[in-house]
């Protein structure tokens, strides 16, 4: 990696030591910035070539476009696996969730390896990782291997997606470069989102389904030969005496293994509750167990912090800073509502709607046409708009999408009329909060942090996602359940054209609504008054030799 400039890293420090002793980034005043003689602020040099940075941006972009890609091309080709493999309806869904519980489980751990081990290493054996899993996958005749092997490959995912935004924080400094690589790095999600479906929903007509994981595992082998290419080693000077195994021993294994362990039990809970049901006794059980585990995790990190000079996996003073959490607490809400938007998009389409699953990838184009677009604009707004508003547009615009897909419409009103719009609407909210929060904890937490950063934001979306949809589907069955005159054991599935069914995705997306709702009152409440967070810094010197840091970027109170 390249070394990031000595301001970056004042400004870092910095940040950080306030953010530890509880002070709010809202409350640093305002200085004055360095201005060239056009009256322009200047920007820091590229830490190397232009195309070189293009090339660096691109290769991190496509670990968060291959995360995405791979998940909806294998949910397109589900109903395929399950009838070659012989997996029951009942387990089929297992496929996804393995994925998903060992992605969001082990970003905190992985991502504080590679602040320590090494964030490039880390990249780029976790993508190589993903490429073998990948292509092993369709060569196991069972289901089980099956399934193992997708947690292998979300455990591979954990290790590089997370360390693809520590990578982008500690290699450009704050600017317009930085500005850029984080907004292109938010397009990649919504990117492959899409490509996944045209993958998976081209290659299965053509030919075997066993070549969507071929493809998947190639692009996998890409990514991970443009790390080596790309992804520039540490200087020197930043290169720990130690290396090889003796340096993971500096790693905070216990608490690791109890957050690692926490949000296993309680996705793990959320993600089956629907399926066996919520009475069944081990689900709350799992949920309180998985509580405690994070309870303890966090008095350890408490302890490690605050009575030792061992390193914790996270300093818990960063919890101190309201503002700090209310970020978290927006990322959570706000992709609770997406997902769940997007989930309940896709069963109106498919179970309601009755269409194929090509019929329904179309539906989904505009949100990778609209997801580009969105983070090619914003990089120029991040810099010049307060936070907080964007982040206002952002929530209102997933809330209107929930909103149109909730209000009961005409069986016959147009696609056009209702459908795209929402979808645009949603790219654009989902396109705008990623950047902002994404950058805003990049420099929240100080250089050697970068990638646990990484790893803490990626987990409050993904637990927020979790809970969001563990809920939504709660709601959806009951509302189909009473609509049915019937038991919730007995409510059935979404069924083509069925009125019930309708009512039911319409009550799920009220609640989608009313999370978003919720985060635009949290981001007006707890995130109001903070600055531009893609502004430039820049150090000035005082007469008595102390540096300050102009920190009205991300701080400036209105």
């Amino acid at each position: 990696m390249a070394a990031v400039p000595p301001d970056s890293s004042i400004t870092r420090v910095s940040d950080a030591a306030r953010l530890e002793e509880g002070k709010d980034l809202g409350d640093a005043p305002e200085a004055t910035s360095d201005v060239s003689d056009s009256g322009k602020e200047d920007e820091p040099p590229l830490p190397f070539s232009k195309a070189r940075c293009i090339a660096l941006v691109a290769t991190v972009t496509g670990a968060s476009f291959l995360n995405t890609l791979s998940s909806q091309a294998v949910v397109i080709i589900l109903p395929t696996i399950g009838r070659e493999l012989q997996i029951p309806e009942s387990r089929l869904q297992w496929i996804v969730s393995a994925y998903a519980l060992t992605f969001g489980t082990f970003l905190l751990l992985w991502g504080r390896i590679a602040d320590i081990y090494g964030k490039r290493d880390i990249f780029i054996w976790g993508s190589a990782f993903v490429a073998v899993t990948l292509i092993a996958n369709p060569f196991l005749p069972n289901e089980i291997a099956f399934d193992l092997f997708r947690g292998l490959q979300g455990l591979g995912a954990a290790a590089n997606v997370p360390t693809a935004i520590g990578i982008l924080g500690v290699t450009f400094p704050p600017g317009k470069a930085k500005n850029y690589a984080f907004s292109a790095y938010a397009s990649g999600a919504p990117l492959g989102s899409v490509f996944g479906n045209l993958l998976a929903g081209g290659i299965a007509s053509a030919t075997s389904w066993k070549w969507v994981f071929g493809t998947l595992g190639a692009l996998g082998v890409v990514v991970t030969v443009a790390g080596l290419l790309f992804i520039p080693p540490p200087p020197p000077s930043l290169v720990p005496p130690q290396r090889g195994l003796v340096l993971l021993k500096s790693v905070d294994w216990l608490g690791g293994f109890l957050v690692t362990a926490g949000l296993l039990a309680l996705l793990f809970a959320l993600t089956e509750g629907n399926v066996v049901g919520w009475g069944t006794p081990w689900v709350p059980v799992l949920i309180v167990v998985a509580l405690i585990l994070l309870g303890i995790f966090y008095a350890w990190q408490w302890y490690q912090e605050n009575r030792t000079t061992r390193r914790p996996l996270i300093k818990v003073s960063i919890f101190k800073n309201g503002r700090f959490c209310a970020g978290l607490l927006i990322m959570a809400l706000f992709f609770a509502s997406f997902n769940n938007f997007i989930v309940y998009a896709t069963y109106f389409f498919q179970d309601y709607q009755g269409l194929g699953p090509l019929q329904t990838t179309l539906r989904f184009i505009p949100t990778g046409v609209t997801g580009a677009l969105v983070a090619f604009i914003v990089s120029h707004l991040i810099s010049r708009v307060p936070t907080w508003i964007l982040l206002l547009c952002a929530n209102t615009a997933i809330s209107i999408s929930c909103l149109l897909s909730s209000v009961p419409l005409p069986q016959n009103t147009s696609y056009f009329a209702f459908g795209l719009p929402a979808f645009i609407l949603s790219v654009i909210g989902a396109d705008i909060t990623w950047p902002c929060l994404t950058l805003f904890t990049s420099k929240s937490l100080p250089q050697e942090d970068q990638a646990l950063g990484g790893g803490l934001i990626n987990a409050s979306a993904g637990v927020g996602r979790a809970i969001g949809l563990a809920i939504d589907t709660a709601i959806q069955t009951a509302v189909l359940a009473r609509e049915r005159h019937v038991s919730v054991e007995q409510a059935g599935m979404i069924t083509a054209w069925d009125n019930p069914s309708l009512v039911s995705i319409r009550a799920a997306n009220w609640f989608n609504f009313a999370l978003g709702l919720s985060c635009v009152a949290v981001v007006c409440i707890a995130f109001r008054g903070t600055g531009i967070v893609g502004r430039n810094d820049h150090p000035r010197k005082e007469s008595s030799g102390v540096i300050h840091v102009d920190q009205s970027e991300t701080t400036k109170k209105e």
